[in-house]
């Protein structure tokens, strides 16, 4: 079956976003948490193999010249089929005219690399709960 993608929110099981964030070892929240950030953000896209929600991703934007993409995920059992790069393209058909950051999950950097990401060297961050980030290779 050919996989569908979506840009609205509209109809999004929040807790199986929050399930596939746990399933592929990202962070995740409260379901209602997962919702509000989604509907706040200034691109979002879906993706359903069928009826079921297999990955998602989203950007937050000034819309002028900076933006960042967050909670970009796939089920394992649909990666290789193209899908995180598709929902990479149709984030950054929104927001590619701006500088464009993101995090990506340690050992998956060659992916964003092959989209065109570059590594950052002056990078900072201040995390609410850095001592786990840092266990999972996100910091020093």
């Amino acid at each position: 079956m050919e996989l569908e993608y979506r840009s609205e929110c509209a109809g999004v099981d929040w807790a199986r976003v929050a399930e596939i964030l746990r399933r592929v070892g990202m962070a995740h929240h409260a379901p209602e948490v997962h919702r509000a950030a989604f509907e706040a953000s200034y691109a979002t896209v879906f993706v359903y193999d069928g009826d079921v929600l297999a990955g998602f991703g989203r950007a937050i934007s000034d819309g002028a010249y900076q933006a960042a993409i967050y909670d970009c995920a796939v089920l394992p059992e649909c990666q290789g089929r193209g899908a995180g790069r598709r929902i990479v393209e149709a984030l950054l058909a929104r927001v590619g005219h701006c500088n464009v950051i993101l995090y990506a999950a340690p050992g998956k950097e060659g992916f964003y690399e092959r989209l065109g990401f570059r590594r950052m060297r002056t990078g900072m961050a201040r995390f609410v709960n850095a001592d786990a980030l840092r266990e999972r290779g996100f910091t020093d």
